[in-house]
């Protein structure tokens, strides 16, 4: 079913034949590559569930390519094609925008839970293109789109199946060719969502409303979302319907971060063996790194995992003072984390147009500079189809010991955004980086605390999430300190070919966004 022959290990096997059965009573054989119209009956949900190196994401992977390969249409956050009775469909979901763009550097094209439940209107002129895209209409002729510009388009299509990347491509700007959002009426199909863990309860119920058929692909060791008493969704979940993967132990995935991750599961292992394990495996694996102090260059891009508030605080405290940092001002590359959108109910339309551009809480952004409008910023945001933004922001910057932050500048209301030097392990869930650091203080904090959150000490689940949040390397930070940046500020490594998607004229008179 793939150009590449994949061997499963056994459990793997067994949960794709789980869900191949599941896809079947539903209607999608993708062994018999035969397809039957939806049609309404009970729904079905599976969790397919294991930690980091089990394989979850290759299993998704190649679920994806058999049902794409029998005729199963993806729908993405940005377009969805003409309806037809006998059309199946399948969406493949994360919660935040950087667990999405983590799928799609494998190949799957993955979209955000909220881009699916809010879909975009488009201008009709450009709608043609998304046919023919799709491969539902002929060749558009568009007046000021070149066929090499459509030929572009075309190829970025076929690569990641994006019809919104596919138009940025060729030159347009989202606000070219999208006139609004709204909620989503019709119900889906089949819904794959991964990173499950981090589901709270309205979503979960979203998704049930939307998808008769959902799978879901989480990691139990993860941390559970604040105010859910350590439960995760699919913990409610019959056994039947729980199906779980082991470590896959292969030679050429050995991975001295994963072999940390997995050693936690040990009972026996207390935090003070715990960081020698990691002093062990720095003295013979340079993936893994034990140092004296935070790295302030890393932190503009990859933030500092924190347990404590105050430890978060304070980093970020510490980092802007290293970069002579103004106090009323934001320096273009200042990493920021989005905190939410702070509209009123009669702005809702607004609300959503900045949560579908990938303005939703927890989206890891970078201060680019100032708007043209007095309170907006033009901003990077990682993981967003169209990176770049210009918004009516309220930055707000916590200082030690200070009960209220200090807000630099500010617009009367729209996305709202912490410092993003150091974020809290809870909050990098969902999120990858090259490299991480970890400040191993507070995971002794967690320890000397005692607290058990699940059946399981706090300390080893906060330390799981944090070290498995690395992709190629490790950075265990042993003392409370930060070593001073060896290079300035900067956003040279985050210009992109088109001009940034402004919002600015959406705001009102007051500029609002």
């Amino acid at each position: 079913m793939s150009e590449t022959a994949i061997t499963f290990s056994d459990d793997q096997a067994e949960a794709h034949d789980t869900v191949a059965a599941l896809l079947r009573s539903a209607g999608v054989d993708i062994d018999e590559a035969h397809l039957t119209p939806l049609s309404e009956g009970k729904s079905r949900v599976l969790a397919v569930l294991g930690k980091a190196g089990s394989g979850k994401t290759m299993l998704l992977s190649e679920l994806y390519k058999a049902l794409e390969e029998v005729g199963v249409d993806v729908v993405s956050g940005d377009w969805e094609g003409k309806a037809r009775k006998d059309r199946r469909t399948l969406a493949i979901l994360a919660p935040t925008n950087k667990a999405a763009s983590v799928l799609r550097g494998f190949g799957v094209p993955a979209t955000t839970i909220h881009r699916i439940l809010y879909t975009p209107v488009y201008d009709p002129e450009y709608e043609r293109i998304a046919d023919w895209l799709a491969g539902q209409g002929t060749r558009p002729v568009v007046e000021g789109l070149t066929d090499a510009a459509l030929d572009r388009a075309l190829a970025f299509y076929n690569e990641t199946k994006s019809v919104f990347g596919a138009l940025a491509t060729a030159g347009l700007r989202g606000s070219d060719f999208i006139t609004g959002w709204k909620r989503r009426d019709d119900p889906l199909d089949i819904g794959f969502v991964d990173e499950s863990s981090m589901l709270d309860e309205k979503q979960y119920e979203d998704l049930r409303e939307i998808f008769p058929t959902l799978v879901l692909f989480g990691d139990p060791a993860q941390l559970a979302p604040v105010g859910q008493s350590g439960e995760m969704i699919f913990d409610r979940l019959k056994t039947s319907n729980k199906l779980e993967l082991h470590r896959i132990h292969r030679q050429e995935l050995d991975n001295p971060i994963l072999d940390l991750a997995h050693a936690l599961s040990d009972d026996s292992l207390d935090f003070d063996g715990f960081e020698r394990m990691i002093e062990d495996a720095a003295r013979s694996d340079d993936r893994v790194v034990v140092a004296p102090r935070a790295n302030a260059d890393l932190m503009t891009r990859s933030p500092v995992l924190v347990w404590r508030n105050k430890t978060r605080i304070r980093l970020i405290h510490a980092f802007r003072a290293a970069h002579n940092a103004p106090e009323y001002e934001l320096l273009p590359g200042e990493p920021l984390i989005c905190d939410g959108i702070e509209l009123p109910l009669k702005h809702r339309k607004k609300r959503i147009d900045l949560e579908a551009r990938g303005l939703i809480k927890g989206a890891q952004c970078v201060y680019l500079g100032p708007g043209r409008k007095a309170g907006f910023s033009r901003l990077h945001v990682f993981g967003a189809m169209e990176p770049q933004v210009s918004a009516a922001s309220i930055v707000k910057i916590e200082r030690p010991d200070e009960e209220e932050p200090f807000i630099p500048f500010a617009a009367r209301m729209g996305a709202a955004f912490l410092h993003g030097a150091a974020v809290t392990i809870h909050k990098a869930q969902g999120s990858q980086w090259p490299e991480v650091q970890v400040f191993g203080p507070d995971l002794s904090a967690a320890a000397w605390a005692g607290r058990v959150e699940a059946g399981l000490p706090l300390w080893k689940r906060l330390a799981y999430v944090a070290i498995t949040r690395a992709e190629t390397r490790l950075h265990w930070v042993k003392r409370y300190a930060l070593a001073r940046p060896l290079q300035d500020l900067g956003t040279e490594d985050l210009q992109t070919v088109s001009a940034p998607l402004t919002l600015e004229k959406q705001g009102d008179e007051d500029g609002h966004a």
